[in-house]
């Protein structure tokens, strides 16, 4: 089964799992998945700890003892899902090694309320790398427009940073533009620039999933034929706008100073509609020098029928405007498309850590 994730990762993508849990760690089923299916890396949300958190057992001895002590929730939250994240790094270490620090990274997100609060989230960040400890920690900042400086400043202090809730190409060319302007800011201050890597997380169902339910809402024959398009041209634009952007003069002054590449990262692949392959959007954005994080309900999908037909990105940019031109030609507003992704990713993540917090708050509470 795991020839088929083979061929996926020596097509030039690293797979990354989209979870992570203690009990993962403690059984060491993320160990196999790496030695059996070519994971190379983990991302983490509020939602997957919040899950984590409700099921099973793993948690409780340090529940407890954060209890005795009178952990705040807010404390409680960050020691946890740092202890996690920082065994995850550890597990990954010998990956990271291997890879140069391209890969073997683990992601902890900064508080989603933040996203609109720029030093609030570069104080947070820099206060995760410290806590974390780790060389193949990634800091998730998302893609606000605050978030954008926030970027920036955090690269520049050497951090490490996976960018989150990019939707549209637009909104992504200022995430690269962020990425060079901390890496220029680094160099200055010092830092060695072979140190630092990023993702920029390019959502990819999401914007399916609200453009089709417009397409739908139009009716028409010709809407009702662009359903299911959508994702995967977004996806192919923004491919073409990162080897746009990391070429040319300013790229090869960073690269010159050992600058690697801020790679796409395909997240939300999980089909949210059924009538679609369930390897959809792993198997259409198979391209070098990318990620995919898949939750493993994906990855044991392809594991067990994804198909890889080499290269169906490169080459792909003028077919996927045409896509995109004729979803505005029926009617469908882009520029709220992805306003109102932005904002529904951001308020999703915000309730997210709210029940993060409320589970934190009742296992505290029972433990005492």
């Amino acid at each position: 089964m795991t020839d088929r994730l083979k061929a996926l990762a020596d097509a030039g993508v690293s797979i990354w799992l989209d979870d992570l849990s203690r009990e993962r760690l403690r059984s060491g089923n993320l160990a196999q998945l790496i030695t059996d299916s070519h994971v190379v890396g983990v991302t983490t949300n509020p939602t997957i700890f919040a899950s984590a958190l409700a099921d099973g057992a793993a948690y409780d001895e340090q529940v407890r003892e954060l209890a005795a002590r009178g952990a705040s929730v807010e404390d409680a939250i960050r020691e946890i899902t740092v202890a996690d994240v920082q065994q995850a790094c550890d597990v990954f270490s010998g990956t990271w090694e291997r890879t140069g620090g391209v890969d073997g990274r683990v992601s902890l997100e900064v508080d989603p309320g933040l996203a609109r609060d720029t030093e609030g989230t570069v104080a947070q960040a820099l206060d995760l790398w410290k806590a974390v400890d780790r060389p193949n920690l990634l800091v998730k900042i998302p893609a606000t427009e605050a978030g954008l400086p926030a970027i920036a400043s955090a690269i520049a202090e050497g951090v490490s940073v996976n960018v989150t809730l990019i939707f549209s190409v637009e909104r992504y060319r200022a995430v690269m533009g962020a990425y060079l302007d901390g890496l220029e800011r680094a160099a200055a201050n010092g830092h060695q620039l072979a140190g630092i890597v990023s993702v920029a997380s390019f959502f990819v169902s999401r914007v399916d999933s609200e453009i089709d339910k417009r397409l739908e809402a139009i009716g028409t024959d010709e809407a009702l034929a662009l359903r299911g398009k959508a994702a995967v041209a977004n996806s192919r634009l923004a491919y073409a706008a990162f080897t746009e952007v990391f070429s040319g003069p300013r790229w090869e002054a960073l690269a010159a100073q050992g600058a690697k590449v801020q790679r796409p990262l395909w997240a939300s692949t999980g089909v949210k509609n059924p009538d679609y392959s369930d390897t959809l959007y792993v198997t259409e954005l198979v391209v070098a020098d990318t990620v995919n994080t898949m939750p493993e309900k994906t990855l044991q999908a392809f594991a067990d029928h994804g198909e890889v037909h080499g290269d169906r990105v490169t080459g792909t940019a003028a077919e996927a405007q045409q896509v995109f031109d004729a979803v505005a030609a029926v009617g469908v507003d882009l520029t709220d498309v992805f306003l109102v992704l932005e904002d529904e990713g951001v308020d999703k993540f915000e309730k997210s850590w709210a029940e993060l917090g409320e589970t934190v708050r009742g296992q505290l509470d029972g433990a005492r």
